[in-house]
């Protein structure tokens, strides 16, 4: 009889429809779920500014920090003295900038160009590196932020460097299960590698978490952020959703610190003090959420749950050609 309910339970349990994301989270089912984040702070303190004011005054649940940046010292004490604030590192290979540059932690050879600094495109960095040399410069940028006081909720990579390409996207996995954090995931059907969808399912195969959508910042040509956000909020799908922006505060650091000043300047604006997009998210009562909730869910499954072993990105000697 005993044995007779055991198999009866696992037939049920394996018939049983996986919860999604949102359900495990404490949402149901059909709850629209949103990450609202802040991409590239740290880069000025145009950049931190603004993300402090959207954190805490505004719409903004959380934020990616670039650590190789000229003002990370001034986020990362905010983020330390400001423990609830959800922050994550938005691990960074490149720079693209031509007024503003920065260099890698462990300037290893093929990390830097001729002047010391991150490559400025992903296609240079490609043809320089090794996943070797980007697993430790990421695994470098995430300790440095750890040791700094910052609370890391979740992983994330500049440019895609650590997506677009299959042996990095090994390193962005690596760095993810060594240090139990949820990762960004492109979403199916948008700019991606064709192995997409099998990278997702490795990442759910490890317990590593990712949202199920990845709102880009995709605007029609000649559209403004204020129009392009309206535009793409007004109907967001079930489950949950990360969007992310850039903001920072209007002004002469701004304009000479990144590229698009403007549009940065205009999206914190909107996610700050727009009264749109709360009256937008509020119509859908859209549930917002930081990383932070996703990474503590990871933690407690992966506790719980035995995940085959895995072995680190093999190390890769010489170089492109």
């Amino acid at each position: 009889m005993i044995a007779w309910l055991a198999l009866l339970a696992g037939l049920l349990s394996r018939s049983a429809p996986a919860q999604t994301l949102a359900e495990r989270l404490g949402f149901s089912a059909a709850d629209r779920v949103l990450i609202v984040n802040m991409d590239d702070i740290g880069m000025t303190h145009a950049s931190n500014a603004a993300a402090v004011d959207c954190l805490e005054h505004g719409l903004a649940t959380s934020g990616s920090v670039m650590v190789p940046t000229p003002w990370f010292a001034e986020i990362a004490a905010y983020a330390a003295a400001h423990p609830a604030a959800d922050f994550g590192v938005h691990l960074t290979h490149t720079s693209e900038g031509s007024e503003l540059r920065w260099r890698p932690l462990t300037c290893a050879e093929g990390l830097t160009d001729p002047h010391g600094f991150c490559w400025a495109s992903v296609e240079t960095f490609y043809a320089a590196a090794t996943p070797e040399e980007a697993l430790a410069e990421g695994r470098a940028q995430v300790r440095r932020a750890l040791a700094e006081g910052i609370d890391v909720t979740h992983l994330d990579s500049h440019s895609g460097a650590l997506q677009l390409s299959r042996e990095y996207f090994e390193v962005y996995r690596g760095i993810a299960r060594e240090l139990d954090l949820p990762v960004r995931m492109i979403s199916s059907g948008l700019v991606a590698p064709a192995d997409l969808d099998a990278e997702r399912g490795e990442l759910d195969a490890d317990g590593i978490l990712h949202t199920d959508v990845l709102i880009l910042d995709l605007p029609e040509p000649g559209e403004s952020a204020t129009a392009f956000w309206t535009r793409t909020l007004r109907d967001l799908p079930v489950g949950v959703s990360e969007l992310y922006f850039h903001p920072a505060v209007a002004g002469e650091e701004n304009s000479h610190g990144a590229d698009d000043p403007a549009r940065r300047a205009e999206e914190y604006a909107f996610f700050t003090s727009d009264p749109a997009i709360r009256q937008i998210l509020d119509v859908q009562n859209v549930k917002r959420i930081g990383w932070r909730a996703v990474r503590d869910l990871q933690r407690r499954m992966r506790r719980s749950t035995a995940y085959p072993a895995v072995p680190p990105p093999a190390p890769v000697s010489g170089r492109r050609p």
